[in-house]
């Protein structure tokens, strides 16, 4: 089973982004309000992947993906940013970072994670209940 852990400041956007994963494909959802607590969760836990917001209040989600490089723990997890902005020069500074892709919010909750499979080259395992639209 696929663990993934969800960085945002917005308990809405935790809930919605938890709630798709689990249901669509089974997923274990941990979630983090902020970065600090992110990176703590990402060390002990070990998710497969990280879904981040951009604009968290404190520390931005670019810079905690720039710590968490410097975490051998965690340097190797995945991250996808989550952004509303998208503004074509943001695209190019989030894509320098080396993060592994960037979704946009509004994101559709029945197509999430798939995208996140997707982007991370993950084997589908149902593949056949999936529609396309």
């Amino acid at each position: 089973m696929r663990r993934i852990l969800i960085i945002d400041d917005e308990d809405d956007i935790r809930e919605v982004a938890s709630l798709s994963l689990e249901a669509t494909a089974g997923w274990q959802v941990l979630t983090a309000s902020s970065g600090a607590q992110g990176m703590e969760i990402a060390a002990v836990e070990q998710p497969d992947a990280i879904l981040m917001d951009v604009m968290m209040p404190g520390v931005d989600g670019p810079t905690v993906f720039r710590q968490m490089q410097q975490n051998p723990a965690i340097a190797s997890i995945p991250v996808i940013l989550l952004t509303a902005k998208v503004q074509g020069v943001d695209k190019r500074r989030f894509a320098d970072l080396g993060v592994a892709a960037v979704f946009f919010k509004p994101f559709d909750p029945l197509t999430l994670a798939e995208q996140i499979a997707s982007a991370l080259q993950w084997e589908s395992s149902s593949s056949s209940s999936s529609s396309r639209g």
